[in-house]
């Protein structure tokens, strides 16, 4: 994928939330601003156009001049600071934005002959702060907004879109799911405890937490937590896998993430043949005990009986 700057707009008064400081709320125990960051993290340039606050990973920070001057003046204040030919232009409240989306629009917007991609949301609304566009069209469209208006303070985003050549994705529902209200707020959160999404949102969450960049094979993991209890003991599971994660972390030390997940890999499929070989003795055990208490002949332990074992308890003195 060629090279993209990314701008993400992250000011705005939320009057809807009270005032509250939208890219800061969490959904899934992860700020919203934190969650689209996720979504573009291989941008060669991240400038955010809002109020410092801490980020989980490094970005360039800029404001829109007059502070609170409105989308096309953020937009206008973050292109100041890219160079990339194509740029993606976010808004901070998107919990449900995906690499996918990102991927999508990139690839349109470097469709010969257009000018940018937007998504859609499911009404068929156009959704310009959901977008990429290419950076030269986009700088001409500015200036000419500029010089018409005097400025680009308290001007609607449509003027910008209206006159650019716009491919249009349906990324579906999720993609463009903004955050304005409490109760959008209160469905997001719902959402991402949803059977489908619950262990991968949990993952990701975690992986933010504790600065992981690895891909997780979720699969592979659940695949060996089942064998370890149901082979060894329940409480073998979470410790099994703990192991596996302090193995595959010595054995890659120093290595990139691609190394890391096939140490996972590989020592998650050690642990696995080891509770499988567990499990089978185990059977084997249970099979050969069975067989001998039918028979009448001996014990599972090789000894000849009851009486016999009474024989050598009373060998020893043994009351």
């Amino acid at each position: 994928m060629t090279a993209y700057d990314v701008i993400v707009l992250a000011g705005g008064a939320a009057k809807r939330l009270g005032g509250a400081d939208k890219p800061g709320l969490r959904v899934g125990g992860r700020a919203l601003l934190d969650r689209v960051l996720s979504a573009c993290a291989d941008a060669a340039v991240t400038v955010v156009v809002g109020g410092r606050r801490a980020t989980a990973r490094p970005v360039v920070w800029t404001r829109e001049v007059p502070e609170g001057g409105g989308p096309l003046a953020a937009l206008g204040a973050g292109l100041r600071l890219t160079t990339a030919e194509r740029v993606l232009v976010l808004s901070a409240d998107l919990p449900f934005l995906g690499r996918g989306t990102v991927d999508a629009l990139l690839t349109a917007a470097g469709e010969p002959c257009r000018e940018g991609a937007l998504c859609t949301d499911p009404d068929g609304r156009d959704q310009p702060l959901v977008a990429a566009y290419r950076a030269e069209p986009l700088r001409r469209e500015l200036a000419l907004i500029a010089t018409e208006h005097g400025s680009l303070a308290g001007l609607p985003l449509r003027l910008l879109t209206a006159e650019l050549d716009l491919a249009r994705i349906d990324a579906g529902s999720d993609a463009s799911f903004d955050c304005d209200t409490w109760d959008d707020i209160a469905a997001a959160r719902a959402r991402i405890r949803e059977h489908g999404a619950v262990l991968d949102e949990w993952i990701t969450s975690v992986k933010n937490e504790l600065g992981i960049d690895l891909d997780v094979d979720t699969a592979l993991l659940l695949d060996l937590a089942r064998d370890a209890a149901h082979g060894v003991a329940r409480p073998a599971a979470p410790l099994t896998t703990f192991l596996v994660g302090y193995a595959a972390a010595r054995a890659s030390a120093g290595a990139g993430p691609d190394e890391g997940a096939a140490a996972v890999a590989e020592a998650a499929r050690k642990a696995t043949d080891l509770a499988l070989r567990w499990e089978a003795e185990a059977e084997a055990s249970g099979g050969e005990a069975a067989g001998a208490g039918g028979s009448g002949s001996g014990t599972a332990d090789g000894t000849a009986g009851g009486a016999g074992r009474d024989v050598g308890r009373e060998g020893t003195g043994t009351p």
